[in-house]
């Protein structure tokens, strides 16, 4: 597990309409782009961030953005500071989902996953973040069989609404929506 004090600096990206972390910096792409290294700058102090989450956020790059915005990450995390990150599995096999997440989004231009570029899988979502530096501990995902795999996770440490425990869609046993759930972690 990774230890994580009260007074610790976390940062949410792309918080949205809701505060699920509320002891934690709340950010949209507005005013932190993942991609705009200048505006991590203005803001922080590179290796002093501890935490950082990003729910739903990473589809919305390219896989070689992915990787800038990784780096740009691993640079403001402090040695031993983590990125938990959850997208979209590509992995998970349910059709509807799936025509829901896939790039472009499922047809009106307003839909938030008009502007996915990228489904991701256990895969290549830990090809991104081990090419920025990145230690990767996959906590929820399917691999490329469908089977669903999961590992206790620490909600005080970011939390995950779109998750198997939180998901009000996630009833009775059945898998309704998932995500792809990865900590991230600088080493020391």
């Amino acid at each position: 597990m990774i230890d994580t004090p009260k007074d610790a600096l976390r940062v949410v990206i792309g918080s949205g309409e809701y505060n699920n972390n509320p002891e934690w910096i709340q950010t949209q792409e507005s005013e932190l782009d993942l991609l705009k290294r200048d505006e991590w700058v203005n803001r922080f102090l590179p290796n002093t961030i501890s935490a950082i989450l990003a729910e739903h956020v990473w589809e919305h790059l390219t896989y070689h953005e992915g990787i800038e915005a990784a780096k740009i990450c691993f640079e403001f995390l402090e040695p031993g500071g983590y990125v938990r990150c959850a997208v979209p599995d590509g992995f998970f096999q349910d059709e509807d989902y799936q025509k829901g997440v896939q790039v472009g989004g499922p047809g009106p231009a307003d839909h938030p996953a008009a502007s996915h570029q990228i489904v991701l899988n256990y895969k290549t979502i830990t090809s991104i973040f081990e090419s920025a530096g990145f230690e990767v501990n996959l906590l929820e995902y399917c691999d490329e069989y469908g089977a669903f795999h999961y590992k206790e996770w620490d909600e005080i440490m970011g939390f995950i609404y779109r998750s198997k425990r939180f998901d009000q869609r996630n009833q009775n046993g059945k898998l309704g929506f998932v995500s792809l759930i990865i900590d991230a972690k600088k080493p020391l």
